[in-house]
């Protein structure tokens, strides 16, 4: 099993929040585990896969994952560095509630009736705020549980969450593309890079990518990136720095896309999120 820790950052009633760390040393399948609450999991660093009997899901920081309680799943580490996800048990009564019909199962106790969702910007910067704030000790605990049941809306709304529907073989196609990604986010990758590690054609890449996850191969990369950004911001007062850390060509094109996607420039954030 794979060296990880769990700092609890929230606890009430409603929801329970851990900030959970893992070192990734199993680069294979780990022994079967079992969930012993239903949590949504929003992976904001590194990456691992999720197996779930002959279902598997990469966890990135584009992807909400939902851990039924009492299901058994296995969990491997393809590429170096670890991972670590702000992990948010809510009570079941409340995702009664939250949750639309479409995302769940038809059995009670309540369960999700798919391993994950894409998620977007606005779910992304939530993830983000609540776990700064919680860690920084600048949330209330109302205002904690708001932002809390918030983000659980946006993850799972019928209108901001896409679920991924394609064929084995095109699912597989598009984890490895993620995987490759994963492996050097700052990497200024081209198409041929990519297709040729994923051994396939440039063109039938972006094809697949696109119609799969709904959304440009180039626009993936370039949100991982940023949810990238969003984790290390408390740590660098060089913004500029941290731009070209991540691969981007300027400081203006690091604060642009950054804006573009969550409505404010990374020093905006900062303030925001007391950070600075």
């Amino acid at each position: 099993m794979s060296q990880f820790s769990a700092r609890k950052i929230l606890e009430t009633e409603m929801v329970t929040v851990h900030d959970v760390l893992c070192s990734g040393e199993c680069r294979h399948r780990s022994d079967e585990e079992c969930s012993r609450v239903t949590s949504l999991v929003f992976p904001y660093r590194g990456v691992f896969l999720r197996h779930v009997g002959g279902n598997d899901a990469v966890a990135e920081a584009n992807q909400v994952l939902f851990f039924n309680r009492d299901e058994d799943y296995r969990i491997s580490h393809p590429v170096d560095g670890g991972d670590a996800c702000l992990s948010m048990a809510v009570h079941e009564a409340a995702l009664e509630e939250l949750v639309p019909k479409v995302h769940r199962a038809a059995r009670s106790p309540f369960a999700f009736n798919k391993q994950r969702l894409r998620i977007d910007a606005r779910a992304q910067a939530l993830v983000a705020l609540l776990r700064h704030s919680l860690i920084r000790g600048r949330a209330e605990t109302m205002e904690a549980e708001t932002l809390a049941m918030t983000l659980v809306r946006r993850a799972v709304g019928e209108r901001t969450a896409r679920a991924a529907t394609a064929s084995i073989g095109r699912q597989k196609l598009v984890d490895r593309a993620k995987l490759i990604l994963s492996s050097d986010l700052a990497r200024r990758w081209t198409l041929a890079e990519i297709a040729r590690e994923a051994g396939v054609s440039p063109v039938y890449l972006t094809q697949v990518f696109q119609q799969v996850e709904g959304t440009p191969l180039y626009r993936y990369h370039l949100r991982l990136r940023l949810a990238k950004a969003l984790d290390l911001l408390g740590s660098y007062d060089d913004l500029t720095g941290l731009g070209l850390d991540l691969g981007f060509s300027s400081h203006s094109h690091f604060s642009a896309s950054f804006r573009q996607a969550y409505g404010r420039t990374p020093a905006e954030f900062q303030r925001f999120a007391g950070l600075r």
